[in-house]
């Protein structure tokens, strides 16, 4: 497969990854095709034999980065928070459990929730995590910790309706231990 299939085939793990970053489908599909246009003419600096998932999970993280800072919107608070404006599907569970999910996560830290999407939801090593932000092994772990702290204290803080949304999330999360 060359690199151009296979920076296409990452693609929706890129969506994924941009869409729980910033809550905002346009948004989300514009960082995508960015990171995409920047892998694409970058090409040679990636280096052959190396994780091409991680490598462009970390172009997409910069890009973010850039535009936060650009739009002077490092955290977002909860007035404004994307998931105010999602509608949960009419007669579906599912939805208003996603709602809370986003809504658990939006209340991290971004640092905290960047670790946590990296680790759980796209399945990187630690150690790929680590690459990938740019920061310590230790790091990770320990904002993987303080995220997941943040998931059962939010739980225990609900009566239990946590437990049936975004909690339910975190304890899948909890399992999900990737000690690499």
């Amino acid at each position: 497969m060359n690199f151009e299939a296979e920076v296409i085939a990452w693609l929706p793990q890129l969506r994924r990854y941009a869409r729980a970053l910033t809550g905002d489908r346009a948004w989300a599909d514009d960082l995508v095709q960015d990171t995409a246009e920047r892998a694409l003419a970058r090409w040679s600096a990636f280096r052959p034999n190396s994780n091409l998932r991680a490598w462009l999970l970390t172009i997409l993280r910069h890009l973010y980065i850039d535009q936060l800072r650009g739009r002077r919107e490092i955290a977002v608070d909860e007035e404004s928070a994307p998931w105010r404006n999602l509608e949960a599907p009419q007669g579906e569970v599912d939805g208003l459990v996603l709602r809370d999910l986003q809504r658990a996560l939006y209340c991290l830290p971004v640092e905290q929730r960047e670790v946590l999407l990296l680790v759980c939801v796209e399945e990187l090593s630690y150690q790929e995590a680590s690459r990938a932000l740019g920061v310590p092994i230790g790091t990770v772990m320990s904002r993987l910790s303080r995220a997941r702290a943040y998931a059962r204290a939010g739980d225990r803080r609900s009566g239990g309706r946590f437990g049936q949304g975004a909690g339910a999330q975190g304890r899948a999360v909890e399992s999900s231990e990737n000690p690499q």
